[in-house]
């Protein structure tokens, strides 16, 4: 069934998480807009979920609402460019993915994502909002390089960030644990030179 419904009342598009979201940028499979406070709770559920959060380098405790919303008020408020991930066929907001620590100077940024709904990985979700961030990152922002950093036993974090077009630049050994065991870490970057102009580019020069 649809979580798709017309409010015909009001002449809207709602599903169960809210509004019909203000995607920015559409690709095939999922679209990407900006951040909701009214999506905190979503947000937090992935937060505390082991099983999404185990390879996120970030504190492994329990995510309040409180503290999402903190977070939230942080985001939507600084410099960098963070997402809500959607699957187009549903609108459904399945994770969240950003360019952090922009450099314009040099032309450089951080990039992350997480994909918090367990039934969307291993559907290419990821690796479609992995390019259309870097579409956005050369395109619309017109940097030169986005970096990120990535633990070594995730292989499928690193296939999905290969077929989008990152290339492995380094491995730092022993950088990061997941509970009893030490991890290597494996930084990884795209370069503006090595990616076509895409759609974006399109839009930005008409």
């Amino acid at each position: 069934m649809s979580l798709v419904t017309e409010n015909r009342e009001e002449g809207n598009v709602m599903d169960q998480h809210g509004p019909e979201p203000a995607l920015m940028i559409r690709g095939e499979l999922v679209g990407l807009g900006p951040l909701r406070r009214d999506l905190a709770s979503t947000f937090q559920r992935w937060m505390n979920d082991l099983g999404v959060v185990r390879t996120l380098a970030q504190p492994r405790r329990p995510m309040t609402v409180d503290a999402e919303h903190a977070w939230l008020d942080g985001a939507l408020t600084s410099s960098d460019a963070i997402f809500t991930i959607y699957e187009l066929d549903t609108l459904r907001p399945i994770g969240n993915t950003g360019l952090e620590n922009i450099h314009a100077t040099n032309g450089t940024c951080e990039f992350g994502i997480v994909i918090g709904e367990r039934d969307a990985w291993g559907k290419g979700h990821g690796t479609e909002a992995t390019r259309l961030m870097l579409s956005y990152a050369f395109d619309v922002l017109g940097l030169h390089s986005v970096r990120l950093a990535v633990y070594a036993n995730n292989e499928r974090a690193i296939r999905a960030y290969e077929r989008a077009g990152f290339r492995r630049a380094g491995r730092i050994r022993g950088a990061q644990r997941i509970g009893r065991a030490r991890i290597d870490e494996i930084m990884m970057d795209a370069v503006v030179d090595d990616f076509e102009p895409s759609f974006l580019h399109e839009i930005m020069h008409p």
